[in-house]
């Protein structure tokens, strides 16, 4: 049940992701999950390299208001870095 909650919760970050970066017009929902997924992870991975201690506390709770805004921004990075890729600028 936790997966389900975790994919849904996913895509929407992702989505919301999309919509901030303008980019929502060329993703669907399967790579709104994967967005919101991945870049949960990136941000995690990112906010603990800054914030000693802080991934003991967002896993104690995954779904508190810090634990989703360092899943979004971690997912607008990560679409950040997929704009450079795909295009050599951010848009």
């Amino acid at each position: 049940m936790d997966w389900i909650i975790a994919l849904v919760i996913g895509g929407i970050i992702g989505w919301l992701a999309s919509i901030v970066m303008n980019r929502d017009a060329s993703m669907g929902i399967f790579w709104n999950v994967i967005v919101g997924c991945v870049g949960s992870i990136l941000g995690r991975f990112l906010y603990g390299l800054i914030m000693d201690g802080a991934s003991a506390r967002m896993r104690d709770n995954p779904f508190n208001i810090e634990t989703l805004l360092v899943a979004f921004g971690g997912a607008v990075v990560l679409l950040l870095i997929m704009n450079l890729i795909q295009r050599g600028r951010v848009r």
